[in-house]
């Protein structure tokens, strides 16, 4: 029956998208500091994005806007399942729908741009095609060029593409790894950053440690665990999978020597310094960058350290202005986003709640924002989706 009346349905279904449109509904809004305090204040837009009807996104493990303001996604296709994508199944066994591709593309209306990826367009090196299993974390430069890593089991590779999908270069190999001490090798980078003339990671959900190297020669640059001393944190034996991330036996330490065993952002300031989400240990780290590549510990910043489950900190981001004013942080397993004043770590309020609905979060990841000060906020695990939270001003 299916096949008899799958092509009027897909005919509808592959129509013309409508235009886009917003759909904004209030957020759960916690207010810490004095009544009275400034504070950005924002709307979820439950109508974004756009997604053409008859692609689905899995579990989204990153999110980056890029320096035109669109908005850069990577998902993991292989999170949904054969009732989410009968379309696709052999034989099709519903008339939608089928994977988006992992690397997504939208604009900051929420329209569909177009996605690339996948092993095909990745290169084969040594034998191994260095596509992750599990894409992890996406950051875009100045020179609009795709960055993005894996936390799947040997994805222990960061790779840069063109826009359009193009290989550049890659940082490590799948299926290769060696340790904290390693100069050359990767252990399921988590996150990128490249800026002033470094390409940063955290390194990640093997290693625990950030890594560097010079964005012209690709060489190696510098190594760092906690507090800014040499990495000698144990990594992790085996391939991770998300059993890991609830595991009721790592309490979190926010004052602990090293990183926990989950390194998962690197998220530079323009004033010279650096975050980096220690997510176990319920804490980020900051650091100053020297011209030289070195970082220096500056302080920890922790936020609801006494935190169980999937711990806190997974993602930073700032507003846009030019002094990055407010500083904001992705809490995975309290569902809400942490507003802070940048200068002095003050916690002004959060915002967001677990759950399912327009505004609450599942499995918080990765967060980003724009240059009108919205923010873009992804879900992994069974979340498995982006959501646009609207700027409506300082109150």
């Amino acid at each position: 029956m299916i096949r008899l009346i799958a092509p009027a349905l897909l005919l509808t279904l592959t129509a013309a998208a409508p235009e886009p449109r917003q759909a904004l509904a209030d957020l759960a809004f916690e207010r810490i500091a004095p009544e009275g305090t400034p504070m950005p204040r924002f709307k979820v837009d439950a109508a974004w994005p756009l997604m053409p009807d008859d692609l689905l996104l899995g579990q989204v493990s990153g999110v980056a806007v890029g320096p035109d303001d669109s908005v850069w996604v990577v998902h993991r296709p292989h999170a949904l399942t054969a009732t989410d994508t009968g379309l696709v199944q052999n034989p099709p066994i519903a008339v939608c729908c089928k994977p988006a591709p992992p690397v997504a593309h939208f604009g900051k209306d929420g329209a569909y741009l177009g996605g690339w990826g996948g092993p095909a367009s990745a290169p084969t090196i040594e034998g191994v095609n260095q596509w992750p299993g599990s894409l992890h974390g996406i950051f875009v430069d100045q020179d609009n060029t795709v960055w993005f890593g894996g936390n799947g089991k040997d994805d222990h590779v960061v790779l840069n593409y063109t826009a359009e999908g193009k290989f550049i270069h890659a940082f490590g190999r799948r299926g290769q790894t060696a340790g904290n001490e390693s100069t050359d090798r990767l252990g399921n980078p988590s996150d990128i950053n490249h800026s002033d003339g470094m390409v940063l990671i955290s390194d990640g959900y093997t290693n625990r440690r950030v890594i560097g190297f010079d964005d012209r020669t690709n060489g190696y640059k510098g190594r760092w665990g906690a507090y800014g001393k040499p990495p000698v944190a144990p990594t992790r034996q085996g391939a991770f999978d998300q059993s890991h991330a609830v595991d009721p036996s790592k309490v979190a330490d926010p004052k602990a020597p090293i990183f926990a065993d989950i390194v998962h952002c690197v998220v530079p300031t323009k004033d010279g310094h650096l975050y980096v989400c220690d997510r176990n240990n319920n804490r980020a780290q900051l650091f100053r960058r020297g011209k030289d590549g070195s970082l220096t510990f500056v302080r920890d910043l922790v936020i609801a350290g006494e935190t169980g489950g999937t711990h806190t900190v997974t993602d930073i981001a700032f507003s846009p202005d030019p002094e990055q004013k407010y500083l904001y942080v992705a809490d995975m397993m309290n569902g809400r986003i942490w507003v802070l004043l940048r200068k002095t770590h003050e916690v002004l309020g959060a915002f967001g709640r677990v759950g399912r609905q327009a505004g609450q979060f599942t499995w918080l990841h990765s967060i980003d924002t724009d240059s009108e000060g919205n923010i873009y906020a992804t879900e992994v695990n069974t979340g498995r989706r982006v959501q646009k939270l609207v700027f409506t001003g300082i109150e």
